[in-house]
């Protein structure tokens, strides 16, 4: 008896009870390895999956990014308002296995801020990194909106920038929430979608992230509102286009979604196309509020969104998850398969691009 150690590119749960005989059959013999009951257990590194939720907890409104070799999925902690009082972060080498980074900003560190802290959006500028998030659900007349806090690290401590919100009035109907911070290549503009209550704003940030700057006819925010849109706005682009994505339906219930248009500009006009993320009721409800992550040199895109479990009818009960987004020859995003499996083991390696 002997067990047998194999390595390579192979990952081995354990290998055992091998039984190692000499046969002789018709005159010829040969070595024989008989594996004796069910232990050989192993399967391909590039199998492994995810799996969804892709980590523990409840957790809402994810926004997934890249710096150097590690994705990072900053979300909404998913409780009653009055304990949405911090977040939490993740990072992952793999998209497979998550370490979690507890209570990278809260509520002590701004002041200003008592509860429903929402949706982050995170980018790099220079050695900073920039957080910024929705609190208080602020109403009209109300102290809240958005703010900004800034690290050294990605998993911070976070420290407000401001002590005040950056955007705390109502404008054009859209309340100050689910901001998205897009950096466009083209013009080296960082500019700034935001809105619930069904409208959208765009405005343009200053080089150092405290305050707005007029665009060039003077005016601080443009609404680019498309059809249906309700909250959750995201921007990306791809081989020239701008892919303008948003949540729709009732956050709280079955029909939340994805929708997205597609323009030659980051300002529209947005003509919706259709929609890509939506319940699958053998797998799950209300799929939505998501963000997009592009592996750097490579056309593999990842959609990472929150959903509900299947019989579960708590108000804030929502996980994590993330599944694959394809595109047709024609540049248009094909719906999503919402999947229990996740996605395979991707390490970033910044490998050119395929043509």
């Amino acid at each position: 008896m002997f067990c047998l150690k194999i390595s390579s590119n192979w990952k081995f749960d354990y290998i055992c009870n091998i039984n190692y005989q000499h046969i002789n059959m018709k005159g010829k013999s040969f070595i024989g390895i008989l594996l004796l009951g069910s232990c050989l257990s192993f399967q391909s590194v590039s199998a492994q999956k995810s799996g969804n939720p892709i980590f523990e907890g409840w957790y809402a409104d994810p926004e997934g990014i890249i710096y150097g070799d590690t994705y990072w999925i900053y979300p909404t902690y998913s409780d009653l308002y009055e304990k949405q009082t911090h977040f939490d972060c993740f990072s992952s080498k793999d998209l497979v296995n998550w370490e979690k980074h507890e209570s990278i900003l809260d509520t002590a560190e701004v002041k200003w801020a008592k509860r429903a802290m929402w949706a982050p959006s995170i980018i790099k500028k220079g050695k900073k990194y920039y957080f910024f998030f929705g609190a208080n659900d602020v109403h009209e007349g109300e102290v809240g909106g958005i703010g900004v806090a800034v690290s050294d690290k990605p998993e911070g401590p976070y420290k407000d920038l401001l002590g005040k919100p950056l955007i705390n009035e109502i404008v054009n109907g859209a309340q100050p929430i689910d901001q998205f911070v897009y950096y466009n290549k083209k013009d080296d503009t960082y500019y700034m979608y935001y809105g619930g209550w069904g409208h959208c704003n765009i405005v343009k940030l200053s080089d150092d992230f405290t305050s707005l700057v007029p665009f060039e006819d003077g005016t601080i925010y443009k609404e680019v509102t498309p059809e249906n849109y309700v909250e959750g706005p995201f921007m990306m682009e791809r081989n020239g286009k701008y892919y303008f994505m948003w949540s729709e339906g009732g956050w709280g219930g079955p029909d939340y979604s994805v929708a997205y248009a597609i323009a030659d500009s980051p300002f529209g006009p947005f003509k919706r196309i259709g929609k890509i993320l939506q319940q699958d009721p053998n797998v799950a409800t209300g799929a939505g509020h998501h963000s997009v992550i592009h592996v750097p040199g490579t056309d593999d895109y990842y959609i990472v969104y929150h959903r509900r479990p299947l019989g579960d009818t708590g108000r804030d009960h929502r996980v994590v998850c993330i599944d694959r987004m394809y595109f047709d020859e024609d540049g248009y995003i094909l719906p999503v398969k919402i999947t229990h499996e996740g996605v395979s083991a991707q390490p970033i390696t910044h490998k050119k691009r395929k043509k």
